[in-house]
């Protein structure tokens, strides 16, 4: 495989959709629905939690990344410990929506017309961005004539009337989203970079991790504030090339303790990965892979992006002398089967051990991230393995595959056009993309398979 070019191509960061409004007005419900409209292309990926806070989701053939945020309470200013979680919380949920292409500001129809609403909106106002104003709660056209009246005066037009909990109007109003999000070549891209986010857990030796990257490379362009709160990227030269480090905020391992604060410092590290190319997922080698660790993991799998699973701490691993590495792989797959393609390695940022294995890994990654198959080869390789492994033919209904191409790297997406899609068992899926991977080298990166019908694929070409 040649190395010699490491070249990131520009990297497309999905447009960003934060559901904002004061508490209790349905914000969560509604983001569930959203998601929910989607029959499943975006896939559940195991290790991602239901309650998420943020995910990546598709309608009119854009795909964008939805972000739920906690209620912003504008009165929030008492030196309370309650009222300091209720701040964080509010700064926030300002945070999500300065950052978003598009806000959609809930309010609810049943309750009324509120004057935290007021407030909301006039901190929503100074984000100068599009916004879709969303009367929730409209089960009844009584509900729906009542908020087309009161809720039209507050500046952001006539609402859109919604049910979240019987998804009625939510179809209509992602059509509005869509017709809102930026070009997808509008700003974000950065072409030239490659950006890397350091995730994982609390205390795992990120931010000391990022330390010692700079400190081997002695090459720093610039610190620059990052696109979260207490986020800063560095941008740094690496043999020639221009690598972009985000450094995140820790996840909390306890669920049951993770307050406001936590709750968006999580928020914090998901939108960092949406705007990376590939993921390094930092661990303690001392404790194992957890079950934040695991669930971080499928977020980056389901964003699409590159993964490395990074054991910190590797020097007092190797002090207790019971476990080879190699067992240390074969557990750490244990614990995210998902991810089996994503390289791992150890080192220890304190010390700097076995830190320059990490970068050439990068780059590899990088490589595979913009790897294109020739259509040729692609349907000599897949037509040798479907003659010999057929797929399951469940009541004798066969399903076959007529052609595939790759038209999208970065990350790779393969299209395979067949008789019918619905006949396709997961299994053979997997197998499908098993077959890709024995015959290219995509270590670290997710492929995407996608099933085309006959007519459908005439349509689309």
């Amino acid at each position: 495989m040649d190395t010699t070019d490491f070249e990131a191509a520009p990297a497309l960061r999905p447009a960003t959709v934060a559901v904002v409004g004061r508490p209790n007005v349905g914000k969560s419900a509604l983001f569930n629905r959203l998601l929910g409209q989607r029959l499943a292309i975006v896939e559940d990926s195991p290790g991602v939690t239901r309650d998420r806070l943020y995910a990546l989701a598709e309608w009119q053939g854009r795909t964008f990344s939805l972000v739920d945020t906690a209620g912003i309470d504008p009165d929030a200013d008492k030196d309370t410990e309650t009222s300091l979680i209720t701040i964080s919380t509010r700064r926030q949920a300002e945070a999500a929506a300065s950052e978003a292409d598009v806000i959609v500001f809930v309010v609810d129809a049943q309750v009324g017309m509120n004057p935290l609403d007021d407030e909301v909106a006039d901190i929503l106002r100074r984000t100068r961005k599009p916004i879709v104003l969303v009367a929730n709660k409209c089960e009844s056209p009584k509900a729906q004539q009542s908020a087309h009246g009161e809720f039209a005066g507050i500046g952001f037009g006539d609402p859109m009337v919604v049910s979240a909990i019987h998804g009625e109007g939510t179809g209509d109003l992602l059509d509005r989203i869509v017709e809102l999000l930026p070009p997808d070549s509008a700003g974000t891209s950065m072409e030239g970079e490659l950006s890397l986010a350091i995730i994982g857990r609390p205390n795992v030796g990120k931010s000391s991790l990022l330390n010692a990257l700079l400190n081997e490379e002695r090459a720093i362009v610039s610190d620059v504030p990052g696109t979260t709160r207490d986020s800063i990227d560095t941008i740094f030269n690496w043999e020639g090339k221009k690598v972009r480090l985000i450094d995140t905020a820790g996840v909390n391992k306890n669920r049951q303790a993770q307050s406001k604060i936590e709750y968006f410092a999580a928020l914090r590290s998901l939108s960092s990965i949406a705007r990376c190319d590939i993921a390094i997922l930092l661990f303690d080698s001392m404790v194992g892979i957890t079950h934040q660790d695991r669930r971080l993991a499928g977020i980056a799998l389901e964003e699409r992006k590159g993964l490395i699973i990074v054991g910190n701490k590797w020097d007092l691993a190797q002090e207790q002398g019971e476990y080879q590495q190699a067992e240390l792989i074969d557990a750490i797959y244990d614990a995210v089967p998902f991810a089996k393609f994503a390289p791992v390695t150890f080192l220890s940022a304190k010390t700097k051990r076995k830190l320059n294995n990490l970068m050439p890994l990068v780059k590899s990654v990088a490589e595979n991230l913009d790897r294109r198959i020739p259509t040729a080869k692609l349907n000599a390789v897949i037509r040798d393995a479907s003659m010999a492994h057929p797929a399951p033919a469940p009541g004798g209904k066969m399903f076959k595959i007529l052609y595939c191409h790759q038209p999208a790297a970065h990350p790779p997406l393969f299209v395979f056009h067949c008789n019918d899609p619905e006949k396709l068992q997961f299994s053979y899926k997997r197998f499908l993309e098993n077959v890709i991977r024995q015959n290219w080298d995509f270590t670290g990166v997710p492929l995407t398979l996608e099933f085309r019908a006959r007519r459908e694929s005439e349509d689309r070409e």
